[in-house]
């Protein structure tokens, strides 16, 4: 219907019956670690893992090198992992010219002699353009959802962590779901390359297929069986997109506007799509309360302390913190009024990575999704929008929202932020150079 509502909308989506007590939500990212090399180590039939990547350091040695010991011990296991592209073949933003982590999966495959095939999906020709942001981890019938990557910061090596979200769902039908779509939509492209093998393809060389890979990713839904009646109660539906106006896109904007009495929302990154903003000030006149938990700009993975030499990509965090700014000044009759609380997240020499969103007691939203134009845009994204009619789950929602809010201080006012004028010199100059250009709202489409 052309005006149905955005409740009706959401109940129409094809979900996928949940039991409550399959659901298990982890604290904190050494939890998340344990528990992922424990379901690693138990694997009997399979194990398929997205993430953007996985990291040539201890964290991303500890998970190889389980992978590679469960296929020892189970020689038929179906193991399939999956990194961006462009991101396994560079170094880290702001280092070195280096070759990657392709190098290190290569020279571990040569050594082990086993197959734990790492796959390079390039939903892009450049990765400045769109990434594999597809987010999960499938282990026999469980899925593990987060939005972290494996390397050290993600998984609590030493003595800095990257907070996220961390949910374990024990669901065979979900699962299927998820891995059919990484076999049928991913693994059958030609555009999709090992990168633990050698002559690896320059991506010069294959521009065409991954043109035609990232059309055919445009039109790729996950499989739900039609055959069964829809669930009533607790269910989950899985949502993928790539580009411009994809399907998860009009679920989150249709999950906000659903909202009767309360909104809570996490991004790492405050650079909300126009349409987002949009349905946010609608709910914020209708008398909704609406709650962003955003990092702080020290919580954020780009910021450079003022005792570490300074990086152009250092200016990040301080364009996210004007944007803040900006929506604080226009939105400060509702902070005020106590109908919006803009909280920032800061836990002293960690950083922020959480993404979600939360609607009354009955609409919760996993993703990896940052809620800002590049992935709205860009990037490969995906989501599980859980339905929870009876609020089953919402005293577990209660407690995982409660460990969040722990480390963070809401602005009262948009004063409590600082202004151009504040920020350390280098990052002052940069920054006034950009806004003379108009690039910093160039950035932000990208960024």
């Amino acid at each position: 219907m052309l005006f149905e509502s955005p409740r009706a909308f959401l109940r129409a989506l094809p979900r996928v019956q949940q039991d409550a007590n399959g659901i298990e939500i982890l604290a904190t990212t050494a939890q998340f670690r344990t528990r992922l090399l424990e379901q690693i180590a138990q694997a009997k039939q399979r194990i398929y893992i997205a993430a953007l990547y996985l990291q040539h350091d201890e964290g991303g040695a500890e998970i190889l090198a389980a992978l590679y010991a469960a296929k020892a011990r189970q020689p038929y296991l179906d193991i399939a992992i999956l990194v961006d592209w462009h991101r396994a073949q560079r170094g880290l933003i702001g280092a070195a010219a280096q070759s990657g982590n392709a190098g290190w999966y290569q020279s571990e495959a040569q050594q082990q002699q086993l197959e734990v095939p790492i796959y390079g999906v390039p939903v892009q020709t450049r990765e400045l353009l769109g990434v594999l942001h597809l987010k999960g981890f499938v282990i026999d019938d469980t899925v593990i959802y987060s939005g972290a990557s494996l390397n050290n910061v993600y998984l609590h090596i030493g003595e800095r962590y990257r907070a996220d979200r961390y949910h374990l769902i024990r669901n065979q039908i979900l699962a299927n779901s998820m891995v059919q779509f990484i076999q049928e939509a991913l693994l059958s492209q030609t555009a999709v390359h090992r990168l633990d093998r050698p002559s690896i393809p320059s991506t010069k060389d294959i521009r065409g297929t991954i043109r035609l890979c990232r059309q055919q990713l445009k039109s790729a839904r996950y499989k739900l069986a039609t055959n069964t009646p829809t669930p009533t109660g607790l269910a989950i539906t899985p949502l993928v997109g790539v580009g411009q106006r994809n399907p998860l896109n009009r679920v989150i904007v249709k999950l906000i506007a659903a909202a009767e009495r309360k909104i809570v929302i996490c991004t790492p990154y405050f650079n909300l799509p126009r349409s987002v903003t949009k349905i946010i000030k609608q709910q914020l006149k209708k008398g909704v309360q609406v709650d962003i938990i955003v990092g702080d700009k020290t919580a954020n993975d780009f910021f450079i302390p003022a005792s570490e030499p300074f990086k152009t990509i250092g200016a990040l965090p301080y364009l996210y913190e004007m944007n803040l700014r900006r929506f604080a000044k226009a939105q400060q009759t509702a902070i005020h009024a106590g109908r919006l609380n803009l909280l920032l997240w800061n836990d002293v020499g960690h950083s922020y990575h959480l993404k979600g969103i939360w609607i009354d007691d009955d609409y919760q939203l996993l993703t990896g999704n940052n809620l800002n134009p590049r992935a709205f845009n860009l990037d490969l994204e995906n989501a599980l929008l859980i339905h929870d009619p009876q609020q089953q789950l919402a005293a577990s929602a209660q407690i995982e929202q409660t460990q969040i809010r722990q480390h963070t201080q809401r602005i009262t006012h948009f004063a409590e932020l600082e202004t151009l004028a504040d920020y350390p010199e280098k990052v002052k100059k940069l920054l006034r150079r950009l806004s003379r250009i108009r690039a910093d709202r160039l950035l932000s489409r990208f960024l």
